[in-house]
């Protein structure tokens, strides 16, 4: 039998997770703040994942308490900080999977885990991914970035299934900006679709979108080439295209003048935020989601912007 996991956040991220790993074997129990009973009498996640059963390794409890190796932490991280303030998670090896930025304190994912329980070296899992994707067990590449590389070792092996292949790196901070970064992009590519800019400028917008990204990844002092990977280019790819990534959606609501619905955490909003907010990068791609969120500048005016930049070598 593969090892017990501890998954906290039952939102689709999570269930998927927890869906695919007890059906590849793991004793999985699942974190819900609420309808935790619920979930448990009628098998399924019905507000977060409907349509998708729970094997009958799965068991899904509001205790946080647990005995578990291995913990998962699939809780947006806007809620992460406020999670680990009141819950300390009891598995020695922790493994964020959120995406983004703290609003309230500036940091990645695996800083609040490491400042919440010192003494732990957090992972984060990262890439390309749709919760239901996931669950339903279809074929799906992600990156497990950690900076010690033979406890990265070990989760690759343990958190990998037939169907989940993790690639490794040590490059936390590349993975880490790659899965925030590219929810910004994201978010002006669903603008460019929702004004009806057409696929041409999609495409455009994507290829400047990843040169905004590596250039952030040279001033954190990340490597380059993890943003040419899974938790980078990958994931831009798969957010920049689909509606089922709650980035494109909004992008794609902000171009109509409308929002999205309250209980929808838009991680990237909260990342162009910060980083608009650094006058020592060059992004102009991030200062305008930011600038159009916050009723700054209307499309037009962003786009006449970026369109008006100087002219330059690729």
């Amino acid at each position: 039998m593969s090892a017990p996991l501890m998954i906290y956040g039952a939102g689709a991220f999570g269930t998927a997770l927890a869906i695919t790993y007890a059906n590849a074997g793991h004793p999985v129990t699942l974190w819900a703040r609420e309808g935790a009973e619920a979930m448990q009498k009628a098998r399924e996640n019905i507000r977060r994942l409907p349509g998708a059963p729970f094997p009958a390794g799965l068991t899904v409890t509001d205790d946080p308490a647990t005995d578990a190796e291995i913990a998962l932490l699939a809780l947006p991280t806007q809620s992460l900080g406020e999670f680990l303030s009141t819950h300390r998670p009891g598995a020695p090896n922790l493994v964020s999977c959120a995406k983004g930025i703290d609003r309230a304190t500036g940091l990645f994912p695996t800083a609040l885990i490491a400042q919440a329980a010192p003494g732990t070296t957090p992972a984060q899992l990262t890439g390309p991914s749709f919760a239901v994707d996931i669950a339903r067990g279809l074929p799906t590449a992600l990156t497990l970035a950690c900076a010690d590389d033979a406890l990265g070792e070990a989760l690759q092996h343990a958190l990998s299934t037939p169907a989940l292949r993790l690639y490794r790196t040590t490059d936390v901070t590349g993975a880490e900006l790659g899965g925030a970064l590219k929810n910004v992009i994201a978010i002006a590519a669903g603008a460019v679709i929702g004004a009806g800019l057409g696929d041409s400028a999609r495409a455009a917008l994507i290829a400047r979108g990843f040169a905004e990204m590596a250039r952030v990844a040279r001033a954190a002092g990340a490597r380059e080439e993890t943003l040419t990977g899974l938790s980078g280019l990958g994931d831009l790819i798969l957010t920049c295209g689909s509606e089922k990534s709650r980035n494109f959606r909004f992008g794609v609501a902000l171009a109509h003048g409308e929002t999205l619905a309250e209980d929808v955490t838009v991680e990237g909003l909260h990342t162009a935020r910060q980083i608009a907010s650094d006058p020592a990068l060059d992004t102009p791609i991030a200062d305008a989601v930011a600038a159009m969120a916050d009723g700054r500048l209307d499309l037009a005016t962003v786009l006449d912007t970026l369109l008006s930049r100087p002219l330059k070598p690729e």
